[in-house]
């Protein structure tokens, strides 16, 4: 019997399975890559967009490793609010409703601290992300987009930002999986629109999972890629269909996401 926990950062929901000594790596039916698939199906599993393995951490200063297993058994890098669903589960184990989770992922070991909440609900948490990359670069699929700006940025995985008017007929959920297709390796899919200096919006494809309501990662990426097109300043909340989360550039061109994850219930699977 598996114990597994749904959480959900601002509509991007997962299922958070913490055990050590889980093998994440693919093999017969039955193999976390295969538990992804099934229990992630909305109609004859759970449902969520993700299975977030919390695991015996590897580097001597983290507390625990993440592995992320998209809906469709592929693996990501890292999530910006699944991080902050394993560090939730990571703190509500233990009894605690706040305090430093350091969580080692496939992009490096990243720092995830509690700001208010309840370990039983809802838990507000700011991650740090470390500085941006450049992304995978804008190929040609993405310049035949309409779009004001393209950009790629990589915070510990890849995603394309299409800035777009605010009457733009574009519409992730046809653009996004072509674009994704056309980059080897996939590509998370971004239509923003710029509100002010202060804020923006976004719409969402994800990589192996498709469109959903809010993604961590991506409103960084957003965030870095206005600000260096300088349309934002180095506050911005981005806003997404599940609600907003707030990016925060430090001094030093640090990036910092703060935003909700929710518990939602703990789930027994045989």
């Amino acid at each position: 019997m598996l114990r597994l926990a749904k959480l959900h950062g601002l509509g991007n929901d997962f299922l958070v399975l913490l055990d050590p000594d889980v093998d994440p790596g693919d093999g017969p039916a039955g193999s976390p890559r295969e538990l992804a698939r099934r229990l992630c199906e909305r109609r004859t599993g759970v449902g969520a967009d993700g299975l977030v393995l919390g695991l015996r951490a590897t580097e001597p200063d983290a507390d625990v490793r993440m592995v992320l297993l998209n809906a469709d058994g592929s693996e990501a890098e890292i999530s910006g609010n699944g991080i902050r669903c394993l560090a939730q589960e990571h703190l509500r184990r233990g009894g605690r409703s706040e305090g430093v989770v350091r969580v080692q992922t496939a992009a490096g070991t990243r720092e995830v601290r509690t700001v208010r909440g309840d370990p039983q609900g809802e838990l507000v948490t700011a991650v740090e992300f470390g500085r941006a990359r450049p992304g995978p670069g804008v190929i040609r699929a993405a310049e035949a987009v309409p779009a004001r700006h393209r950009a790629t940025v990589d915070v510990g995985n890849p995603h394309l930002v299409l800035v777009v008017d605010d009457d733009s007929p574009l519409d992730v959920g046809v653009v996004g999986p072509q674009l994704e297709a056309a980059y080897p390796g996939g590509v998370n899919v971004h239509l923003a629109r710029v509100l002010g200096r202060d804020a923006a919006s976004i719409s969402i494809w994800e990589r192996g999972v498709g469109v959903t309501r809010a993604c961590g990662s991506g409103a960084v990426a957003t965030a870095t890629a206005l600000r260096d097109l300088d349309l934002v300043d180095a506050h911005v909340r981005v806003d997404m269909p599940g609600g907003s989360a707030e990016v925060v550039v430090d001094d030093d061109g640090g990036l910092v996401l703060v935003g909700p994850s929710e518990f939602v219930a703990e789930v027994l699977v045989p």
